[in-house]
């Protein structure tokens, strides 16, 4: 069981029926709990929409895109192993809170927050699910695999496309340029060459067009 500050939040506020089995009981107050997924915004502004998308969104999307571009996987992976990853690695950011890729100030205590909102919210589980999930969700974290590899590329690849379609979006953020994008970004080509090459592309004709300022000295593509 967690401890009184594991405990779930939006969960507790919703009793389940007296009689609902124990296992089952655990496992309706995490899908409970993380529906403050859908409030947790991220930076990145919407293509259909004037507003920013949530966590929610942007995992329905991340798995949509494992669906459709696991072919471009330099390595072989197992799709539902990374479906499975993308539609986890953010609810954490329910206790954690969304830290924006840009903000260095914020990445300093990313990891420890991250890690500590995973020990809380994967402890509402049953025992067998708490571990099974937490052990994908460190997998994801460490690119310790092909599939957390390619889940964290298609991390990485669905906000650049929202910018790239929003002439900018959060490419316009005081401070950032080609370079720093395609630094941030360069983590697609761990998981598919030809998936990175299309990244640079959009980042290159981006700049172009001043969608981003390019850095001083030009970026290397």
């Amino acid at each position: 069981m967690p401890s009184d500050d594991q405990a779930p939040t939006l969960a507790a506020s919703v009793p389940q029926p007296d009689g609902t089995p124990e296992r089952l009981r655990r496992q309706i107050e995490f899908i409970i709990e993380v529906d403050q997924l859908k409030n947790v915004f991220r930076q990145s502004p919407l293509l259909a929409a004037d507003r920013r998308e949530n966590d929610a969104e942007h995992s329905w999307h991340l798995a949509l895109m494992t669906l459709l571009l696991a072919e471009y996987a330099d390595e072989p992976i197992d799709r539902s192993k990374v479906l499975a990853m993308v539609v986890l690695h953010d609810l954490v950011e329910i206790y954690a809170g969304d830290t924006f890729l840009y903000d260095t100030a914020a990445s300093a205590d990313q990891e420890e927050r991250e890690r500590a909102a995973a020990d809380r919210l994967f402890a509402i589980l049953p025992n067998d699910q708490r571990d099974h999930f937490r052990a994908l969700w460190d997998e994801f974290e460490e690119r310790a695999s092909a599939e957390a590899r390619f889940a964290k590329a298609m991390d990485r690849l669905q906000p650049l496309l929202l910018n790239y379609g929003n002439r900018g979006g959060t490419w316009r953020t005081p401070g950032v340029t080609d370079a720093d994008v395609l630094a941030r970004k360069s983590v697609i080509g761990d998981a598919s060459a030809e998936l990175w090459s299309y990244a640079r592309t959009l980042i290159r004709t981006g700049a172009d067009h001043g969608w981003v300022p390019r850095a001083e000295a030009g970026p290397r593509s």
